[in-house]
């Protein structure tokens, strides 16, 4: 009798033992999925935000290659900008020795003429940046014509002996006229007569052992005037002859800008 009373005990003790144990079970599952839930919604959120933070670094290093290139760029205008003054001054330079040297030899060739220059015979000008000396047609040739008057060739003969100081250079002889027309069987217009006297002066500077290859004649007619041609003071200005002295090409200015 004691024994069937125990049994339904014992068993209703291992029904509650076993619901209690089923119902820790389901707590744990519950528990453990929370803290799943929590465990991936955390993972979410660092997910998230490594990549606004990659997303941010990426922004950041495209800015710093757009300001690398940019500093790039302008490291190379500034380069460039400094290679061209650096040129700039260069030419400057070498214009500024030419422009010293053509002084120089102005200078030279002013002392050398000295005592021509005082005696009126010819003057030592700069004319369209050329140096040039200026003879009076009066002192070499009769009026009308291309033959050099004794007095002319004594005075080309002394310029001659001085410019042989220079026969290195090359030297243009040019020939002017006033507006006065000349008509004669010799010369149709003062074209004629200009170039027949700029090459009468050539001839006769050959003959005196100047080189031949260093000059050149040219004839200007009425055309290139020093003065008005209003009275006879400025027409005698304006009958000359020219001995220029042609620059050589590194006392030039650089046409392209280089120095070439």
């Amino acid at each position: 009798m004691r024994t069937r009373t125990l049994l339904p005990a014992l068993l209703l003790t291992g029904c509650l033992v076993k619901q209690s144990t089923y119902q820790k079970a389901l707590d744990d599952n519950a528990r453990l999925t929370q803290e799943l839930s929590d465990s991936q919604k955390k993972q979410a959120d660092t997910e998230k935000t490594l990549g606004d933070k990659i997303k941010e670094l990426e922004n950041q290093l495209g800015q710093l290659d757009a300001s690398t290139k940019n500093k790039e760029a302008e490291l190379g205008k500034v380069k460039g900008e400094k290679a061209a003054t650096e040129q700039e001054l260069a030419e400057l330079r070498r214009q500024k020795d030419a422009a010293e040297k053509r002084v120089a030899a102005y200078k030279a060739l002013q002392d050398k003429f000295r005592a021509l220059v005082d005696t009126g015979k010819l003057q030592v000008v700069f004319r369209h940046g050329q140096m040039t000396l200026k003879l009076p047609s009066g002192i070499l040739f009769p009026s009308g014509s291309a033959e050099l008057s004794k007095g002319g060739s004594a005075a080309l003969t002394e310029v001659v002996k001085i410019l042989m100081q220079f026969k290195d250079r090359r030297f243009l002889v040019a020939g002017h006229t006033d507006t006065q027309p000349i008509k004669t069987a010799e010369f149709k217009n003062n074209w004629y007569l200009s170039t027949a006297r700029a090459n009468s002066v050539v001839q006769y500077m050959i003959k005196e052992k100047f080189p031949a290859k260093s000059l050149a004649a040219a004839g200007y007619g009425e055309f290139d005037p020093v003065a008005k041609n209003d009275t006879e003071a400025s027409r005698e200005q304006n009958r000359r002859i020219e001995i220029i002295l042609v620059p050589n090409l590194e006392e030039l200015p650089s046409l392209t800008g280089n120095g070439a």
